[in-house]
Order: structure tokens, then C-alpha cells, then sequence
């Protein structure tokens, strides 16, 4: 007997939809292989609850999760994602690395440019 998928998931999904065409099918089935409530649980929380909340454009919020990717410095597959989910919500390459160059510093910025040049790639 299967379930159908809850409304949190399908918006989570959507939501992962708007910012990587391709993108929910990958990470889904990525993380249902892991734990079936996996999706629910990690993406229901990061991009329903919190991603998807009134008050903020999502270019703003894309922006934001480049930089503290950049600056943590320790994620590199999700500062890529993310930088090409900036560039879908119309953030500009000259953003992304001005940005990121100015403040999380030299050493960050040329991993981060790195992660550019990636994800500017595979556009």
C-alpha cells in the first residue's frame, strides 16, 4: 500500500522545481534511497518552511544562501547548486562573485569562483 505524497513534500519540490529544472527528481530520489522520509524531513523543512516563507524575494534569499555557502567553505556541491539557482532567479555572475569576494574574503571567493565557473558551465 503506498501513500500519497504530502502536501509538504510537493512543495518542496516545487519549490526546488522553480530553482534547477531536473533538480527534484535527482535530490529526491537521492535522499528516498537513503530513508523514505528523508525528502519530507530535510527538504519539507529547508525549502517549504523556511525557503518558501512570505517577506523575502527568492533572488534575495538565493543570494544570501550563495554567500554562506561561499563563507562556510565546506559545501561545494550545494554552493554550486545554488549559484545556479541564483542565476535562475536572476542574479547576475558579476553579483555572485562581487558579492562573495567582498565578504567572505580572497581565499573563500577564489574556491567560490571555482564552484562558478561550474555551475557557469553547465548553463
Amino acid at each position: 500500500m503506498s501513500t500519497a505524497p504530502s502536501d509538504r513534500r510537493v512543495q518542496a519540490l516545487a519549490l526546488l522545481e522553480r530553482l534547477e529544472a531536473g533538480a527534484p527528481g535527482r535530490v529526491a530520489a537521492n535522499l528516498d534511497d537513503f530513508h523514505s522520509e528523508a525528502t519530507e524531513l530535510l527538504l519539507g523543512f529547508a525549502f517549504t518552511d523556511v525557503v518558501a516563507r512570505d517577506g523575502m524575494a527568492l533572488k534575495t534569499r538565493e543570494m544570501l544562501t550563495v554567500a554562506m555557502l561561499a563563507a562556510m567553505g565546506t559545501a561545494p556541491g550545494q554552493l554550486e547548486f545554488h549559484m545556479r539557482a541564483a542565476l535562475n532567479t536572476g542574479v547576475t555572475r558579476g553579483e555572485i562573485v562581487l558579492q562573495v569576494a567582498v565578504y567572505v574574503g580572497v581565499p573563500a571567493a577564489m574556491n567560490a569562483i571555482t564552484a562558478a565557473k561550474s555551475a557557469f558551465a553547465s548553463r
